[in-house]
């Protein structure tokens, strides 16, 4: 008798491989984050996307505070086109990067999600900086 994890067989190994690709290109983590953030010139722009007060109470070093609700096509022309954005929010129960993932795409610009968001990030042990 198959337990519950083999009842519904494994996907062939291509099709596998095109699955975790394609999450890949969509999202990244917060250690990868963290340790692509301590190069001098990270190849990506970090985004906080939650509001004023949350940004304010603590975010990732070295975001840039952006609500989801401001990301335009104008806003966005500070940065060359081509930039990678990488967006976050407060975690999984927080939809506010799916927005801002959404809206960027939308414009044109790429982008991937940073899972876990700052409940993540905690969890991983780094710390928050705040601005007061």
């Amino acid at each position: 008798m198959a337990s519950l994890v083999t009842e519904i067989p494994a996907a062939p190994s291509m099709e596998a491989a095109i699955h975790f690709a394609g999450r890949l290109s969509l999202e990244t983590d917060c250690w990868d984050v963290c340790e692509s953030l301590k190069s001098e010139a990270p190849d990506f722009v970090l985004l906080d996307v939650r509001g004023p007060a949350a940004y304010a109470r603590g975010h990732v070093p070295g975001a840039l505070h952006l609500p989801h609700g401001k990301i335009t096509e104008r806003r966005m022309a500070e940065w060359p086109e081509g930039t990678l954005f990488v967006v976050y929010c407060a975690g999984p129960h927080c939809n506010g990067a799916d927005r801002a993932g959404l809206r960027l795409a939308r414009i044109g610009r790429p982008v991937k999600l940073m899972i876990g968001g700052v409940a993540g990030w905690i969890d991983e042990g780094f710390a928050l900086e705040s601005e007061s």
